[in-house]
């Protein structure tokens, strides 16, 4: 065991959290691979979209003229997708370079272990919101719920982000292979594009494709985070949007936590 692990697990709670959050934080912005596509990326087919589906707002019935308007909560719902390979993939490279074995050998609260990976989660979260939302608007793109709006969007994505972000974790503890959690986002990636990122659910021809996007969590989150851009405020979409963000946090972080808890006691 290391010294520096010994002597973070004697520490206190707050400090056990922070010094990994801390940790977490840096091992991302050393590694500009697992920060740069998650911004680069969403924000081009933000672009590609809002200039190949133009044309849905001339639509009967279509919520803005502005078709960027509408794509912008494209890339705050894919960025939290991205949390979970980010998240996930620095837990199972801790557990396949035994990092995380030492721990385990120490005083080290499991929570503690989880609410720092999540830590650094959040502020690339907030440096990941911050660009799309500057972009966005700089771009030409609205929003009607105005300034107030922001630190709504900022927490809504926030919490997306956790809840995707303890689904890459319970993969990494469970597996501890960081093949099987980056082979985890092409399924996520799936749910995106079975909502209604690219049409009001209301203006889907398709019945089978509207009735999945119907059942499909994601299309809420989508929708509570379009709402600030589109409508203001939207209560019943903001209130299903946090809803779903809560409970997606409550299950993934509750597996992650029983996950956990198992291979500790494997160790």
């Amino acid at each position: 065991m290391s010294a520096a692990a010994a002597a973070l697990a004697g520490s206190p709670l707050p400090t056990q959290v922070g010094s990994l959050a801390g940790r977490s934080l840096m091992r991302t912005l050393r590694q500009p691979a697992m920060i740069v596509p998650s911004i680069v990326f969403p924000l081009f087919l933000l672009a590609v979209n809002s200039a190949g589906l133009d044309a849905a707002t001339n639509i009967p019935g279509f919520p803005t003229d502005s078709y960027l308007t509408f794509a912008l909560a494209f890339p705050f719902v894919q960025g939290a997708l991205f949390a979970t390979m980010n998240c996930g993939q620095s837990l199972a490279e801790d557990i396949e370079n035994g990092f995380f074995n030492r721990l385990a050998l120490t005083p080290m609260r499991g929570s503690a272990l989880i609410a720092g990976q999540l830590g650094g989660l959040v502020a690339i979260g907030l440096l990941q919101a911050t660009v799309y939302l500057t972009v966005g608007l700089l771009a030409g793109g609205e929003m009607a719920s105005g300034v107030l709006g922001v630190p709504v969007l900022f927490a809504l994505s926030i919490m997306v982000s956790i809840g995707f972000g303890g689904i890459g974790m319970f993969m990494a503890i469970r597996t501890g292979s960081g093949e099987t959690v980056q082979g985890t986002f092409p399924l996520l990636f799936v749910l995106l594009f079975f909502s209604s990122i690219s049409l009001p659910r209301d203006l889907i021809e398709q019945e089978w494709f509207r009735t999945v996007a119907t059942i499909n969590p994601v299309s809420y989150l989508i929708e509570g985070i379009r709402s600030l851009f589109v409508v203001g405020w939207d209560a019943e979409a903001l209130g299903l949007a946090f809803g779903i963000a809560t409970a997606l946090i409550a299950l993934s972080i509750s597996v992650a936590a029983i996950s956990l808890r198992n291979r500790l006691v494997r160790t």
